[in-house]
């Protein structure tokens, strides 16, 4: 009989990418999603679909008692929310809310990977030579960051609960849609930057991090916390150099002062539609111009043999051949 896991997020863009790693191990996948979500581009997959209520913590133990999982990977959660509290309603209080269902039930939970970010632990300056470790000072810089710090905490406080915490840096591949908007701007023949000031960045490819996630399931150890990076430091401009050598693009590279960025950044969010919080805004900002995000993978190497199998330059030709073959490009 397989093994069952519980994916929250499903439907989203890392979501898709652990859906994928989990049923090439050869576990049952459940992925736990919004009734309104778009799954049209999940069909054909393996899986069944969840409908859990993360405010309604009676609710979310029934579910977990139907579903008897094995393992949960909680993936879901926001990049982009109106304050402070929505942030840490979605992003924490709704974490703590599924772990604390899922230690109730009769079925023993085996792990509980918690996806958290590299923004939990806030940038480091960009002379600082030194990576950022999983033993370094957490200071984020956004309310994002402190939400995802702030889940970490609560998970923590629970004892009985058999977690590890993942911290990607950015992530990109098939299906992201943010940093796809500077693919597109290259592809147009321009590129420009925040201000003048260098930085240091750090990436890692969705597949890479799916295959990660998966592998800690096994991981014997909890309540520790790893940095997942393809293990490379990449000066300001590389990824965009890269992109345009796959690409065969010649751009105009120019430079827009930061004052001017965070005035249109402040116009955005002020007329956003819906009450919708726009791709550029000022939390945004701050993570963009941060100006290193260099971070140590030693520790996700020595205690799960972590190998990333691709680095930037390989993980953008598959990703943007992806982009044109689906006609984003």
């Amino acid at each position: 009989m397989k093994e069952r896991v519980l994916i929250t997020g499903a439907s989203g863009f890392v979501g898709y990418h652990l859906i994928e790693a989990a049923l090439a191990a050869g576990l049952e996948v459940h992925g736990a999603i919004r009734r309104s979500s778009d799954v049209s581009h999940l069909s054909g997959m393996d899986v069944k679909f969840v409908y859990p209520d993360y405010r309604n913590i009676d609710k979310l133990h029934a579910e977990l008692e139907d579903g008897r999982y094995d393992y949960i990977i909680h993936s879901a959660g926001v990049t982009r929310a109106k304050n402070e509290e929505a942030y840490n309603e979605t992003n924490a209080n709704y974490a703590l809310n599924l772990a604390n269902a899922a230690i109730n039930t009769s079925a023993p939970l085996k792990k509980f990977v918690f996806i958290s970010s590299l923004a939990a632990m806030g940038p480091i300056p960009y002379e600082d030579m030194n990576p950022i470790t999983e033993l370094k000072e957490a200071r984020p810089v956004t309310w994002y960051g402190k939400s995802k710090l702030l889940a970490e905490k609560l998970l923590a406080g629970l004892d009985k609960l058999p977690l590890v915490v993942l911290r990607p840096t950015a992530v990109y591949g098939p299906r992201e849609k943010d940093i796809f908007i500077m693919f597109k701007t290259l592809k147009s023949g321009l590129e420009p930057y925040i201000g003048k000031k260098g930085q240091r960045l750090s990436f890692i490819y969705a597949k890479d991090l799916a295959d990660v996630t998966v592998k800690a399931l096994q991981n014997p150890r909890n309540h520790i916390a790893y940095n997942v990076s393809d293990g490379k430091m990449y000066e300001r401009y590389e990824l965009a150099d890269l992109t345009k050598k796959i690409l065969g693009k010649r751009t105009f590279k120019f430079h827009v002062p930061l004052g001017v960025v965070k005035a249109l950044s402040q116009i955005l969010e002020l007329t956003a539609r819906n009450g919708k919080t726009p791709v550029l805004n000022n939390e945004k900002l701050a993570e963009l111009t941060a100006e290193n995000w260099n971070c140590s993978i030693d520790k996700l190497k020595a205690d799960m043999g972590y190998v990333p199998a691709y680095d930037l330059e390989r993980g953008l030709e598959e990703t943007l051949r992806w982009y044109k073959t689906n006609k984003w490009l």
